[in-house]
């Protein structure tokens, strides 16, 4: 199975060019930019005390958008998220203290492997996803990420957002019943327009 999951599309608000510059103590939308409202969620990087928030936000997106996995499955799959979290660049995405998201990256060279990316159902569609995406992946000329084939969902997600499928597997990474689609973006550099073939 793919860790990898969540999508829906969102309008992102502007940021105002009469908006004062980002202070240190100051919350930033996840795009880096100086909050708007209260109500924008905040970024950082997860900690070791952040685990059990971030499985129950896997654990809530699987459950949402994942209805192929047999039930078993699920177990199975959140002991494999909660081991490999620590091997991973977690950021999450939180409002008022509460874990909206999370993308964990695998950094290697100039590229990034997006091993998950997971919101919770309730906020679907806000522009958490995406601005976790961007941030996790920004300045990575190439990102590769494997999605169910069975969660259309996710595959319109990452499409919306120029990845394209160069590979599939039939089986999970576990040799599960779960085929992965291989997608990849490949950034266009500086001047040129945005490639979207493998």
């Amino acid at each position: 199975m793919s860790a990898v999951g969540q999508g829906r599309s969102e309008d992102e608000p502007a940021v105002r060019a009469d908006e004062p510059a980002v202070r240190p103590d100051e919350p930033t939308l996840l795009t880096g930019e100086p909050a708007l409202c209260a109500d924008e969620p905040a970024l950082r990087t997860a900690g070791p005390d952040d685990a059990a928030a971030l499985v129950a936000v896997w654990r809530r997106a699987v459950l949402a958008t994942h209805d192929f996995l047999a039930p078993e499955d699920v177990g199975r799959y959140e002991a494999v998220v909660r081991a490999g979290l620590p091997d991973l660049t977690v950021t999450l995405a939180e409002r008022q203290g509460r874990v909206l998201g999370f993308v964990a990256v695998a950094v290697a060279g100039d590229g990034a492997r997006v091993e998950m990316l997971f919101v919770d159902p309730d906020v679907h569609g806000s522009g958490v996803g995406s601005a976790l995406l961007r941030h996790a992946t920004a300045g990575r000329p190439v990102v590769e990420l494997d999605v169910n084939e069975q969660n259309p969902g996710a595959r319109a997600f990452y499409a919306r957002r120029g990845f394209v499928e160069v590979g599939r597997s039939a089986l999970d990474d576990d040799g599960r019943p779960y085929p992965l689609l291989h997608l990849r973006r490949i950034a266009p550099a500086a001047g040129e327009r945005s490639v979207t073939a493998p």
